[in-house]
């Protein structure tokens, strides 16, 4: 199998096939942030770099089987200013668009964040299928709803693994709790609340700490907008953190590495900022499983 991954971070597209066991020839990543492009390459060392995808000449490409990727979201999201197209960042679906159509892949796979409507016809006009809302949750300990596009047939909603945060941090994490969501840290006891969210403040005061949510007295984490400075991504793991009976402490990489089920010994060698930035930036690997599962697959190839 041929691949191209555009906007490919650190290439949680390659883990979802790897995971699958999935027999990939040639991987092509479009990518220009060099840390990102670091930690592909420390896994992957064979990943092919085409650069910017603006840049892309696909008449140099051989006979590609899967286009995937996540075009940047910036314009899109409700958490952003909702410039939408006019947003450089987000008129790179386009590119996306032009790759699909010059390539014609057998299968194809957009990633894309909860929008407008307006957007998400003109985006379902161009691929040419609706999309499938699939919310992380259903198979990691994380609240994070995507939008899917492809073509690969029969994808439904994942079966909910029930896995929540205390079952992915680190052996020597403090249990968290919930705080109350007037109380700030002084309270011992977590607050009864199912369902809704409560925010909760940063041991600092600036910015917030995510909305946590209380399941089965389990809480489970989400991303969330901080203005905290150490984590400027505009998609990443901004500040998320779990509060404990005594602090405010952010989830470590490997507990956001487990966040995105990308396996604990996926080498990440950047710095512990950058880690979250890519993370944030990344896919829920798992969810990628699911949906690239259903890929009628050739002669030959194989998946576990």
């Amino acid at each position: 199998m041929n691949v191209l991954s555009l906007f490919d971070g650190m290439s949680c597209g390659r883990i979802a096939l790897e995971r699958l066991g999935i027999q990939v020839d040639n991987y092509y990543a479009s990518e220009i942030d060099k840390y990102a492009i670091k930690v592909s390459e420390a896994n992957y060392p064979n990943i092919i770099q085409v650069g910017d995808v603006t840049k892309l000449d696909t008449s140099t490409l051989p006979k590609i089987d899967l286009v995937m990727g996540g075009s940047p979201c910036q314009g899109f999201s409700f958490a952003g200013k909702q410039l939408a197209f006019d947003d450089p960042r987000s008129a790179l679906f386009f590119e996306f668009v032009r790759c699909v159509n010059d390539l014609k892949p057998k299968y194809f796979l957009l990633e894309n964040v909860r929008m407008k409507k307006e957007y998400l016809d003109i985006i379902s006009e161009h691929m040419g299928v609706e999309p499938i809302m699939i919310n992380s949750a259903l198979v990691s300990a994380q609240n994070r709803v995507r939008y899917y596009w492809t073509n690969i047939p029969n994808i439904e909603q994942p079966e909910d693994r029930n896995i929540m945060l205390k079952t992915i941090l680190e052996e020597d994490a403090v249990e968290p709790m919930l705080s109350n969501i007037y109380g700030g840290f002084g309270e011992k006891k977590p607050r009864e609340h199912t369902g809704k969210s409560v925010t909760i403040r940063t041991a600092s005061g600036g910015g917030h700490i995510p909305s946590v949510y209380k399941k089965s007295h389990v809480i489970k984490a989400q991303y969330y907008k901080s203005s905290m400075a150490n984590f400027k991504a505009n998609n990443g793991l901004r500040a998320t953190g779990i509060y404990t009976k005594d602090s405010i402490r952010k989830l470590t990489p490997l507990e956001c590495m487990r966040l995105q089920t990308v396996p604990d010994d996926y080498l990440m060698p950047v710095s512990n900022t950058r880690k979250y930035m890519l993370l944030g930036n990344g896919w829920t690997v798992d969810v990628i499983c699911h949906i690239l599962k259903n890929m009628d697959l050739k002669e030959g190839q194989s998946s576990k």
